[in-house]
Formats: structure tokens, sequence, C-alpha cells
């Protein structure tokens, strides 16, 4: 009977595992009627700590006429022993590097994941002169290991979840016990629990499911590279979710001034960097309204420029058959798929072909008449104003914000535009990100987390936490008294 019921695991597994040539069965023979079964999948297990967490063992005591589950697992030296009391577990074990030990009708998971891991990179998308050269990877553990590298906190939480019936992949939600609100803990693991897909490949899914809520083209979650920035919105009292297989977290709740201004920030002095935040904002606002207010300004409103001025701007467009708008659509269109082609292309010649596409073709529109000098510098300089931030929703959300306001604009002139800056203002306000207002800290207005979202305060100066995110634990530092 005992036996009858060991077969049925293995032949059930030979079934799940048939046409998978990495699926390998090893019996290993044990008397005259007793045979264990090894069970592992070669491509994520390493063959070497196969070879030396079991089977090296198992042989050793094979010689005993009885062997018993809780035997094996205190001889087998693996970094990791799980005792698995359904046979439906085991795909789960199997699949995730673990070989799989079966005798009689006890079933033992043995952890022999392989090294298939790249080693520690520097961040690509989140460059910074100075600060942390360290960047997650695609591997979950590690990036475990390099936020608790830099937190070394019992209060720092880590609730594993499992997500995708197909892909199983394992996600973390990190956060701290004594500072991290339990509403948004629960709101979160919540969020996760409702999700029941096929598969989890990449955080940008994930980012999907718990920003459906939000109809708009603004990020309200937070996807970074880097440790540091993980670290540090932990202590503000976010959270912060780690997923297997991409070099992505998340951290929410996210605020529209946390695009605007990188962490890098952090590692310079407040006095130097301010000037640069403030800077980023008007870059912002410049991107998103500069071919707007030209449209505006020539179409509807030319008594707002001074005579001489347009006067050279009438010379300027006398030969142009099409409206400022036509010619704004024609020079943005073409600009964007500039940007497409310098993400696409390698980096050894993308910025070169970019930059030559881009002049070539500005001075060959001029020439040709079907555009303005003025309109290339115009286009050019709302390029380059956007070309500060580089969080890439951010920047298809300033695309269709710029898009918002030519329309507008060339509709109704400057009267457009102050429409669509109350829409923006509207539409901004109405977004929230895991429960929180998004234009926080200017709706509502914080002074505490202004001073630290859009500019920068002195580190001995930074002593309380911002109530919209904490109410356990305000206080960061001891305030000076010096």
């Amino acid at each position: 009977m005992v036996k009858t019921m060991k077969n049925k695991i293995v032949e059930r597994m030979k079934n799940e595992f048939s046409n998978s040539v990495d699926f390998i069965i090893k019996p290993i023979q044990i008397g005259f009627h007793d045979t264990i079964y090894i069970l592992y999948l070669e491509s994520v297990t390493g063959s070497d700590k196969v070879n030396d967490y079991v089977l090296k063992h198992i042989t050793m005591i094979a010689s005993h006429k009885e062997i018993k589950l809780k035997d094996l697992a205190s001889a087998i030296p693996a970094p990791n022993t799980v005792i698995i009391d359904d046979a439906d577990k085991i795909e789960y074990y199997i699949t995730n590097g673990f070989t799989i030990v079966i005798h009689n009708n006890e079933i033992l998971a043995l952890e022999t994941k392989a090294n298939i891991n790249r080693s520690i990179p520097e961040p690509m998308t989140e460059q910074a002169v100075f600060g942390p050269k360290d960047a997650f990877t695609e591997n979950i553990q590690i990036n475990l290991g390099l936020v608790k590298r830099r937190i070394k906190s019992k209060t720092l939480k880590s609730k594993a979840v499992v997500l995708g019936r197909k892909t199983t992949t394992a996600c973390n939600i990190l956060y701290f016990e004594d500072i991290t609100e339990d509403d948004m803990v629960n709101t979160v693991m919540e969020e996760l629990k409702k999700i029941d897909i096929d598969g989890i490949l990449d955080s940008a899914t994930l980012t999907e499911y718990l920003s459906k809520e939000n109809s708009t083209h603004f990020p309200t979650v937070i996807r970074t590279e880097r440790p540091d920035h993980v670290a540090n919105s932990l202590m503000e009292g976010k959270i912060a979710i780690l997923i297997d297989t991409t070099p992505f977290a998340l951290i929410l709740p996210a605020f529209f001034t946390d695009f605007i201004n990188p962490i890098s920030d952090n590692y310079s002095k407040s006095s130097n960097i301010n000037l640069l935040k403030i800077l980023r904002l008007l870059c912002f606002f410049i991107s998103i309204m500069a071919p707007a207010l030209y449209i505006a300004l020539i179409n509807y409103n030319p008594e707002t420029i001074p005579t001489s001025l347009l006067i050279n701007f009438a010379m300027q467009r006398d030969n142009v058959p099409f409206p400022a708008i036509i010619e704004a659509l024609l020079m943005l269109f073409t600009y964007e798929i500039l940007r497409e082609s310098d993400i696409r292309f390698p980096n050894s010649y993308g910025s070169a072909i970019s930059i030559l596409g881009a002049l070539i073709l500005g001075e060959a529109a001029v020439n040709a008449g079907f555009v303005s000098p003025i309109m290339i510098i115009v286009v050019a300089f709302t390029f380059i104003t956007s070309l500060l931030f580089t969080e890439q929703e951010l920047v298809d959300a300033i695309r269709y914000t710029r898009l918002v306001f030519i329309l507008f604009a060339a509709l109704f002139g400057l009267y457009g535009m102050v429409i669509a800056f109350l829409y923006f203002l509207i539409h901004i306000t109405e977004i929230k990100s895991l429960g929180k207002p998004y234009f926080y800290p200017f709706a509502p207005f914080d002074k505490v987390y202004l001073m630290k979202g859009s500019l920068k305060t002195k580190a001995w100066k930074d002593i309380y936490r911002s109530k919209m995110l904490t109410t356990k634990n305000k206080r960061k530092q001891k305030e000076n008294t010096l």
C-alpha cells in the first residue's frame, strides 16, 4: 500500500512535467524493496548542489534499513529544507530551484537553486554623480539584501506574496512597523490579493494593477532601481514592493514632486541644489506650455508681442503655407520620432543619429518653407526642457498635457491656455496614490514636506516626517538645540 502511494506521486510528476527536457527523476535503490526518488529541474537547479547536498548524503545513509523524513532533513546540509504535506505544492518548489526527495509517502524539498544571477550593476536610468553606485538586479533575495544592508532594524518588516498562476512570481512588501500606517499596508496587501492572472513578469504589470483606479497619464507609483531610494522612502513612512525577475522596485504612495526631484539631490548641499529644484519645476511648465504660448500669441494675441519682434516673426512666417498649429504638430511629431529612435537604438550610435536627424530635418524644413525658424527654436527649447525628466511615464504625461494646451491655445488663444491650465490643476488635484492626494504638498499645502519634496531642507533641520504619510512616529531625530 505504501509503495502504491509512492508510485502515484512520482507518476503524477512525470505526467505534469512531460515533454520537459530539463525534468530529472533519479531513483536511488535502498535495499531490495525500498527506493528514494530525487526530482529536480536542471535548468533552475545547480547540479553541483544537488550532488553535494542531496546525492552524496543520501547515498551515505542508504545502508540504513529504515529511513525517515526527519533523518533526511537533519542529515542533508541544504540551506533551506521544507517538509511538504501536500503533493500539490511540489510544482511550486521544484520550479523555484528546489530538489524534491520522495520516500514512501513523505516529501521533502531541499533548496538547490542555480546561480543564474548577474552581478550587482550600476544604476542606468537614475544615474548620479555622488551617492551609492549599486542597483537592483533580477533576483529578489539580492535586492532585499541591498535594502537590508542599509537598514539594520528589526522593525523593518517584509511580507511575502506570490502572484501569477503560471509564473508564481515572488513579491516582498517592505515597511517599517513603527512608522508606516497600518491602513496603507493593509490596502496594498488587499490590492495584491485581488490580482489573479497567469503571470507577473515585470514591475510595470504590477504598477498598472496598483494604479488602476487613477484614469490619468501621470505616474502614481514610483519605479526605481536604486536601493538608497527605497531605503530613504521607507524611513519616510512609505511602502516598497520588490518583485522577482525585475530590477525595479515600486514605492507607494507617490506624489508629483517625487518625480520632479531625483534621489540624487540628497547628496548635494541644500543651498546649491534648491536652485536646480526650482529650475526643474519651471522646466516642467515650460515643456508643456511653450508651443501653446507661441501659437496663442501668433494667432490670437499678437498685440502682446513687441512690434519689432512681431515684424520679425511675420517675415519668418511669410513663406510658410501652414498655420502655426500645423507647424507645431509637425515638428513635435518629428521630434517625438527622434526621441523614440534615440531610446531604441543601441547606445553606441543612437544619440549621434538623433542629433544628426534633428539638424538635417530642421534645416531642410526651414529651407523648404514648411516651418519657420522661430518654430524650430520653440520646439527645440521645449524638448530641451523635457530632457530633465527621466521617468518615462512622466515624459508621456508631459506629451499628453502639452497636446491639450496646444489644442486649447489654437481654439481660444490665451484664454484657452487659462482654461487648459485650470483643467490641469483640477485633474492633478483629483489624482490619488494609495488614497493620498497626488499634488501634495501643494494641495493640500504642507510646509514640512514641501521643504523636503520641492526644496531641500538642511539635514539638521529635517526633524519631522510628513503628517500625510504617518502619525505613528513623526520625529526623525532630536531637535538641534545649538
